[in-house]
């Protein structure tokens, strides 16, 4: 199992991950992860600026940002994915969210299939709050049907297969994966999630997810950010949840 990381200058932990984002946080005790959600998505320049500005009118610091959600255009190339991201963490690095070779933020990429955005863009983000007394918070990383460092795409969980057999097998791949990362942040279970989300644009074996997940999961009708995945899910556990506006 990943190790879980205190990140103290951001009031939360995060369990090692990948070079563009880590498998989940936990807010450390005293803090508490809110959610805060774009009325419609923001191109990602301009969402990291006005997720700068949302810190500092709460009186945070950038390194407070713990998670966050994002929509692009169409799924990428595995080589155009990894030129993304590094535009991406650049600027975690300049907020200091990247240390040592380790990315301290969450995070989940979808592209819709229906009204797209225009460019890569910012759907949500997550981050913290004194909150002494809080309960515990968390939130885990997306995750698709794909070994995160295997061989890609051959290691694809029943790679090009959409069928109910092919789909059960990718779902319980990735559910087993948020269970791995829940019990990795701090013993947590689907019964302490607030939100679980599934992303796929073909059929799945719901019943089944459900019956594992819960039966108040969404399913978002977007593809996984990566071409040949489809099916992907994350999870969250937060106690406070708002829409922001975007400006016009």
């Amino acid at each position: 199992m990943s190790a879980l990381l205190p990140f103290a200058d951001g009031g939360f932990a995060f369990l090692e991950g990948v070079f563009p984002y880590s498998q989940g946080v936990v807010a450390l005790p005293g803090f508490a992860i809110e959610r805060a959600r774009f009325a419609r998505p923001v191109p990602v320049a301009e969402g990291f600026r006005r997720i700068a500005a949302h810190l500092e009118q709460l009186g945070r610091p950038k390194t407070a940002f713990c998670a966050c959600e994002l929509r692009s255009p169409k799924p990428f190339s595995f080589p155009g994915f990894g030129e993304f991201n590094k535009g991406y963490v650049a600027v975690l690095k300049e907020w200091g969210l990247y240390r040592d070779g380790r990315n301290a933020v969450a995070r989940s990429n979808v592209a819709p299939e229906v009204a797209p955005p225009a460019e890569p863009s910012f759907y949500a983000f997550s981050y913290t709050v004194p909150a002494p007394g809080a309960g515990r918070s968390f939130v885990v990383a997306g995750s698709g049907e794909w070994p995160e460092g295997g061989r890609f795409p051959e290691d694809i969980v029943a790679r090009g297969d959409v069928s109910e057999v092919g789909m059960r097998a990718k779902a319980d791949w990735v559910l087993d994966m948020m269970e791995s990362r829940m019990r990795g942040l701090g013993s947590f279970a689907w019964k302490d999630a607030t939100a679980v989300q599934v992303y796929s644009a073909h059929r799945f074996p719901v019943d089944a997810v459900a019956r594992r997940a819960g039966s108040t999961l969404v399913w978002q009708y977007c593809r996984p950010p990566i071409a040949e995945l489809d099916y992907e899910m994350d999870a969250r556990g937060v106690g406070v949840e708002r829409l922001l506006q975007t400006k016009v």
